[in-house]
Parts: structure tokens; C-alpha cells; sequence
């Protein structure tokens, strides 16, 4: 985990969540998930996928669907993590304070409807980088 003397600038830690989010995109989820004082990564998975599902508006979106309810199938998003290649971020958004923000997600280059917040702590051993929190 990132460990802080002091309270980190933004850029420091905009650094760290780019780098999370790259391990994530290419399936290194223990890597990113030791890069924050991390939350259940498989919640924020399943958020990020059921975002992007929501966002696929491609006429080969009904594949993903199960067929007896219309809905996404609730496991494929845990089967085959490729489609964490299609995510991206997008704009950070900080708070007044300047310890917690929220970054827009973006399939296939559209935001999604899930951005990923995180916030900036002071415990014993320094600064830290908690979250992320999924936010509808």
C-alpha cells in the first residue's frame, strides 16, 4: 500500500488511482488491490461490470443478456474479466476538503453511470489512499 509522510498532493495520488486502475484493466487485481486500503474488490467489479452493461448500447449487447429475465447474467462479468480492457477513466472530481474525490468511468470511451470514489486518510504509519466506494 502507498504510504505517505505527509499529506500527499492530488497529483501523488491521481498517480496511485491510474496505476490501480491499469492493473485492473489488465486483470492484475491482487497488484492493485495492495496499492490502497482496499474495499471488496469483487463489489467494485461487479459495479463496474453491471455499468458497463448498462452503457453497451451496441446492437450485440442482447448476447449479453439472460434470456429468461432480460437481465446481465450474474456471473459472466467473473468468468472472462477481458472487458475490464474496454474501461477507462475519466474526470477526477475532489471534494471542498481536498481527501476525497470521485473519477468518472468511462466503456468504450462513454461514461458510465458508476464512478469509483476514494479518500485520502492519515493513520499511524502515514497518509494512505482508502476506497474505492461505487457511487450510482
Amino acid at each position: 500500500m502507498e504510504i505517505w509522510t505527509e499529506r500527499p498532493a492530488k497529483a501523488d495520488v491521481e498517480a496511485v488511482v491510474c496505476r490501480y486502475f491499469s492493473l485492473l484493466r489488465t486483470e492484475r487485481i491482487p497488484e492493485a488491490v495492495e496499492l490502497v486500503d482496499h474495499t471488496s474488490v469483487r463489489h467494485v467489479l461487479k459495479s463496474l461490470w453491471a455499468g458497463s452493461v448498462e452503457a453497451n448500447t451496441d446492437e450485440d449487447a442482447d448476447e449479453d443478456k439472460d434470456e429468461t429475465n432480460g437481465s446481465p447474467a450474474a456471473d459472466e462479468w467473473d468468468q472472462d474479466l477481458s472487458w475490464l480492457r474496454e474501461l477507462d477513466l475519466a474526470d477526477f472530481h475532489w471534494g471542498h476538503e481536498g481527501t476525497g474525490f470521485y473519477v468518472e468511468i468511462t466503456y468504450r470511451a462513454r461514461i458510465i453511470e458508476v464512478s469509483l470514489s476514494f479518500w485520502v486518510k492519515p493513520t499511524d504509519a502515514g497518509w494512505v489512499l482508502s476506497g474505492p466506494a461505487t457511487l450510482w
